[in-house]
């Protein structure tokens, strides 16, 4: 079986769990046979290439015969452009340089009655994305054509894809599965954008199986956004499990207790600063990390300030790789407070690193886990009881942190990648019939 898919980011140049979950799944997928073409807007040529091939967007061209133009493709694959100044992962700052240096830079030659357009996609999550959605259709448009017979399926992951899939649909007639990784419920709450909305469901409308990370995303799916149960299936994500007995010196005596994550509205950092408070009211040899970076970064950090724990409280800044991997070994105890989570892929981490876990029962890796600790996210008394439990009875900690390790032992990606084999061999037979 042979599938084309269209991600955003691919380790190890990421900003998130979407390139982590996509690594995963890939890999997973190629030790169920499933042969793997993976595109992203750009590549940068040190991507893992041993169990999937590897497509640079901005090596395409996109092709125009003669008298035909953007607006006319747009008609032709059903869906238009948007222009947006949406920026969901970056600070003001890094807005301002990110709209500076990711203009359009391409190249335009005719051959006779076709014309060629190079985009140069930042494969970033900058001033011009919603262009960059666009745009990459267009090239998907082309790859899938350029591909002809190479491929029995087309996966798209997350909404940043899902044009690009549309357009991969509509001129090669292959079956659609769309990935839900993330819906703009869960970024944004009840005030969402509707423009992203719009591209979401146009998306699983337009697919022939929507495939969600969680029971939790699926009813969001169904009940949010008017897509039919029996076209929705969950598959919960995994975690690599490589080996992960890293040691780090650790400069102070004190617990630590990290949290790892997008310091935004949905990730619920402010909870975890609340919950600190109380903490360090009961105990003072504890040390909170903050790891990672978003648009509450400057709201926590005065936060912070006037609870006056600042001489308790770190700040990494964003971390990936190897830095992740660190920071999970000098931890104590890890902590995901998120809001609204589709899954959740870092307490996998936290725990295969043997460090006990405390996570939010609005997150979708709930569903998967039994020794991890449970917390509504707004309940801060009892997040700050179960981390001060953890950090002062060494029983229980070391009881969280083993049976932890053997439940996330088992949660393998060549499993999940299964589950999504079943799924593509399914719409594949459908379209057979």
């Amino acid at each position: 079986m042979r599938v084309l898919m269209f991600g955003w980011e691919f380790p190890p140049h990421i900003a998130g769990g979407l390139g982590t979950a996509c690594y995963g799944l890939t890999r997973g997928l190629a030790r169920n046979g499933v042969e793997v073409i993976f595109v992203v807007p750009k590549a940068y040529g040190d991507e893992d290439q041993r169990f999937i091939r590897v497509v640079n967007a901005s090596d395409v061209d996109a092709v125009y015969t003669a008298g035909e133009s953007d607006s006319e493709i747009w008609k032709h694959v059903k869906f238009m452009e948007i222009n947006s100044n949406m920026v969901p992962y970056i600070s003001p700052e890094q807005f301002e340089r990110e709209r500076k240096q990711s203009q359009k830079v391409g190249t335009v030659h005719n051959v006779g009655d076709v014309w060629r357009e190079r985009y140069n996609f930042s494969g970033k999550y900058g001033a011009n994305l919603m262009e960059e959605v666009a745009r990459y259709a267009l090239v998907a448009r082309q790859v899938a054509i350029e591909l002809e017979g190479q491929f029995d399926v087309i996966h798209a992951h997350d909404w940043l894809t899902y044009y690009a899939g549309i357009a991969a649909k509509e001129v090669s007639g292959k079956p659609l599965v769309v990935h839900m990784h993330a819906t703009e419920y869960d970024r944004s709450g009840e005030n969402i954008n509707t423009q992203t909305y719009a591209i979401e469901r146009g998306g699983m409308e337009a697919a022939d199986l929507v495939m969600a990370v969680s029971n939790l995303t699926r009813n969001i799916i169904i009940n949010k956004y008017g897509i039919p149960a029996d076209k929705v299936i969950t598959v919960h994500n995994a975690v690599r499990f490589a080996d992960n007995n890293m040691e780090e010196e650790r400069g102070v005596k004190d617990k630590i207790v990290t949290f790892l994550g997008r310091i935004t509205y949905q990730k619920g950092p402010d909870y975890f600063v609340e919950a600190a408070a109380k903490v360090l009211k009961r105990t003072p040899n504890v040390r909170f990390v903050m790891a990672g970076s978003g648009d509450m970064m400057n709201h926590v950090i005065r936060r912070v300030a006037r609870l006056g724990i600042a001489d308790r409280f770190h700040f990494t800044g964003f971390l990936k790789g190897a830095d992740v991997q660190k920071m999970f070994a000098l931890s104590d105890v890890y902590v995901m407070p998120s809001v609204s989570e589709p899954f959740g892929i870092s307490p996998l981490e936290a725990m295969k690193s043997n460090v006990p876990t405390i996570i939010s029962k609005q997150s979708g890796v709930a569903e998967v886990l039994d020794y991890a600790v449970k917390v509504d996210y707004w309940d801060v008394d009892a997040m700050a009881d179960a981390i001060y439990g953890l950090v002062t009875y060494p029983a229980l900690s070391e009881l969280f942190a083993r049976k932890g390790l053997e439940e996330v032992t088992g949660l393998k990606w060549n499993n999940a990648a299964a589950k999504i084999k079943a799924g593509y061999e399914r719409v594949i037979n459908e379209q057979n019939k």
